[in-house]
């Protein structure tokens, strides 16, 4: 008995591996994937700006980290003695507004660096939603917690969203030829705008991706929304709140994202660094044991014969750490 809808995802002609630089950006979920590739030792920028979750806000973006071009200084505003910009997350905040200013330009230079050197640029896309501020007709990237009264809610237009991302990407290619383009839809369902608006929503999206599909050859499609839709509809595959994916579902869709981009070499170190993340996460009953020193020594072994390839320096010299402790207390 079938309990669900499978279906095959292709494997990507634009895979990835330990040799691949990567920028991944867009909605949570971008930050998900992008955590889960850290973790696997892959080099990866994850949402230099935060959480993006439109198409505008994120090709003005990548526009004006490619152009190396500052963020409009009018759109910075203070609340509760923080600043923030109109264009990013408030996960960048400054105590002052030369301060946000800084640490956007270092941010910006960062994902300028990336999208020359990356081969692969990731984008999550969450809503075609935006919010318009009234003030300046600019479509912002998050509200800052201002009153809804000083924006206009509106939903963006296929040829809007098109026109933006395909400048966006033409300016990115010519000076990265060789990088390549993967495109998904979150699978985040952004219910508070409505059941059928989140749906217009994500079918907006789902054809944008198609159009880029066409328009560049460097770019494929990952169903991620998809197989979140028809291989996980079950609400228990959802968190309480009915709306984010659960460890479980996330973990399903990763498998599916591993089959489709990494090669069988790749999958089976991945699989080592997912067990040796698994061993540094342990917390003994009792850290004076004998039995914790053996498994310290055993870990350890395993990390020096990783490091010539992954960087577990820090790891190393934290377990050096614990077991010259033990050795010391061994003695007095």
């Amino acid at each position: 008995m079938h309990w669900f809808t499978e279906f095959s995802i292709p494997k990507s002609q634009f895979p990835i591996s330990h040799q691949s630089k990567i920028l991944s950006m867009g909605s949570c979920f971008a930050q998900t994937m992008g955590q889960k590739m850290k973790d696997s030792k892959l080099d990866v920028l994850v949402n230099p700006f935060g959480t993006i979750f439109q198409p505008i806000a994120l090709s003005e973006l990548l526009l004006s980290s490619i152009n190396q071009k500052p963020l409009d200084e009018h759109l910075i505003l203070e609340r509760n003695e923080s600043f923030f910009h109109f264009k990013t997350h408030s996960d960048l905040v400054g105590n002052s507004k030369e301060d946000l200013l800084e640490k956007i330009n270092l941010q910006l230079q960062s994902t300028s660096n990336h999208l020359l050197e990356s081969t692969h640029l990731i984008l999550t896309l969450g809503t075609a939603w935006v919010y318009q501020l009234k003030t300046t007709n600019s479509l912002v990237a998050n509200c800052h917690k201002q009153p809804a009264a000083s924006f206009e809610k509106r939903i963006l237009s296929l040829e809007e969203m098109t026109k933006a991302l395909k400048t966006a990407f033409e300016a990115i290619l010519d000076k990265n030829t060789t990088l390549k383009i993967i495109l998904t839809v979150s699978p985040v369902r952004h219910i508070k705008d409505g059941i059928p608006e989140n749906q217009l929503s994500k079918s907006l999206l789902r054809v944008l991706c198609a159009e880029l599909e066409k328009t560049f050859a460097t770019s494929c499609y990952f169903p991620a929304y998809e197989i979140m839709m028809d291989e996980l509809r079950d609400y228990r595959f959802y968190k309480p709140d009915l709306i984010h994916p659960t460890a479980q579902s996330e973990n399903h869709i990763w498998e599916k994202w591993s089959e489709s981009f990494f090669s069988p070499i790749t999958q089976r170190k991945i699989n080592q660094l997912s067990k040796i993340n698994n061993d540094l996460q342990h917390r003994p009953i009792n850290p004076q044991s004998k039995s914790h020193q053996e498994f310290l020594q055993e870990l350890l072994g395993k990390l020096e014969r990783m490091q010539p390839e992954f960087d577990f320096s820090s790891e190393i010299q934290n377990i050096r750490v614990q077991l010259q402790a033990f050795s010391q207390l061994g003695k007095s």
